[in-house]
């Protein structure tokens, strides 16, 4: 039996060891990025492709361990990859906050890779896009349960746009380029 995913909170605690100068989504939201885009480095050398120095005294299972988590859940043929977020019980606005950063960290982690962005499909495209619009958003709060709803909306958007992106920016780049 697999064990469970790691949780926001328990990579947070870790980040606080690790010093790595960021959060939990917004680090999550950074190898997401990155692998999305193909990057190669693997679960041990992934921080420095990222160009992120741990405390060289930390350990450092649980950045492997969010590798692996990351890894697996983009390549999850069910689609259960999820932006790592602060459980669903957590305030709106913690919860909203925390997918600009997710969503900031993946654009920097999809810069890091290395991949050219020639050739993608206008919908990829649009979902860059989209997603670099909720990476600069400030959020106003003011029903809670209209921000639930929305926040549920732009996050499965999120979740399904990194998916396509995924599918597109990790086939060959032939098969890219041939498409059109």
């Amino acid at each position: 039996m697999s064990r469970s995913a790691l949780t926001h909170a328990e990579l947070t605690r870790a980040l606080a060891t690790l010093r790595l100068g960021m959060g939990a989504s917004d680090l999550h939201g950074s190898l997401t990025g990155y692998l999305c885009a193909g990057g190669r480095a693997g679960a041990d050398d992934w921080p420095a492709a990222l160009e992120l120095e741990p405390d060289p005294k930390a350990d450092r299972e649980i950045l492997r361990r969010l590798y692996r988590d990351c890894r697996a859940h983009l390549d999850d043929p069910d689609l259960g990859f999820e932006p790592l977020l602060p459980e669903s019980d957590a305030p709106v606005e913690r919860r909203a906050d925390a997918l600009v950063e997710w969503c900031r960290g993946f654009l920097g982690g999809v810069g890091l890779s290395g991949t050219p962005m020639k050739g993608l499909s206008p919908d990829a495209n649009e979902v860059l896009a989209d997603i670099g619009r909720i990476a600069a958003s400030r959020f106003d709060y003011d029903d809670a349960e209209e921000d639930e709803s929305a926040l549920s909306e732009v996050l499965e958007f999120v979740r399904v746009g990194v998916l396509l992106l995924h599918t597109e920016l990790t086939r060959p780049r032939s098969a890219r380029h041939s498409v059109h």
